[in-house]
């Protein structure tokens, strides 16, 4: 496999990677960039942005970033099609948009800053902290994920692309966050591609499956895989389970590759959840 091409960029004494160089003064218009996240295959690259009063997470489709799974014009309409997503299902844990507009030559999306840690892997340090979170407050976050997820279901859609990184903790004020819900579809939705977009350890064999009906109960093994993700890092196996049994028997069950053998809804996990407890 051959090597990708990058050069290094620098803003506000920020170092970061892109595959050319890109003029971001534009971000000026927010304030100074104290953060650059620059490892994602979205086409996005991400900024915390602070002025004299408020810091901001901007998410910028348009340039050339290192491991875009998709062109600059195609980040640039993915991204304005979240708009709308986020605002449908605007909740007290989803990450909370501010703004959004064309510039710098691209598109950004604006949402208010979360002094946060991230779950997901591709940001080692933070994952590692985040894992090492007490097993009651990762609980916490697991109950707290299945209840956006009704609410959600109620919004008449379904959770596509949902992974560790959409995941964050804010430790200062105890505080869940969901991000990164970019690819989040009104129901119904066929899979249309084979393998759908997200990480393989939180995917139901319907997300790999071309002409699969994709719904709430799709969305039960989604979170079943998460619980197993959070509370026992990532394995499946009871010897890894670390509360109750038979928490573990609700979680294996929406973990099922049979769609009939899952809870058929996310409030009937729920229920089942704090019946086991």
């Amino acid at each position: 496999m051959s090597e990708i091409q990058s050069c290094e960029a620098s803003i506000d004494g920020i170092n970061f990677r892109l595959k050319e160089p890109f003029d971001f003064s534009f971000l000026k218009k927010y304030g100074q960039v104290f953060k650059v996240l620059d490892n994602q295959d979205s086409g996005n690259i991400c900024f915390g942005v602070e002025d004299s009063r408020y810091k901001y997470f901007i998410k910028f489709a348009g340039a050339p970033t290192v491991r875009a799974n998709l062109n600059e014009e195609e980040a640039i309409a993915t991204l304005k099609n979240t708009i709308q997503i986020y605002r449908d299902l605007a909740h007290p844990i989803l990450a909370r948009l501010i703004n959004a507009e064309e510039i710098g030559g691209g598109f950004a999306a604006v949402f208010e800053w979360v002094d946060a840690i991230c779950m997901g892997r591709q940001y080692q340090q933070e994952h590692q902290q985040f894992m090492a979170l007490p097993l009651v407050t990762r609980t916490k976050i697991f109950e707290e994920i299945m209840a956006f997820h009704v609410h959600m279901a109620a919004q008449g859609y379904v959770a596509i692309d949902f992974y560790d990184g959409s995941i964050m903790y804010s430790q200062p004020d105890s505080r869940t966050i969901i991000c990164d819900i970019d690819f989040y579809s009104k129901a119904p939705y066929t899979n249309q591609m084979g393998r759908l977009w997200g990480s393989g350890l939180f995917m139901s064999p319907e997300e790999f499956t071309l002409g699969a009906e994709i719904d709430e109960v799709t969305n039960i093994y989604v979170m079943g895989a998460t619980a197993f993700a959070l509370l026992s890092g990532y394995d499946r196996t009871p010897e890894k389970w670390p509360l109750d049994m038979r928490l573990y028997n609700v979680v294996k069950q929406a973990t099922s590759d049979k769609r009939e053998e899952r809870q058929q809804s996310i409030r009937q996990l729920i229920k089942e959840w704090e019946a086991a407890k």
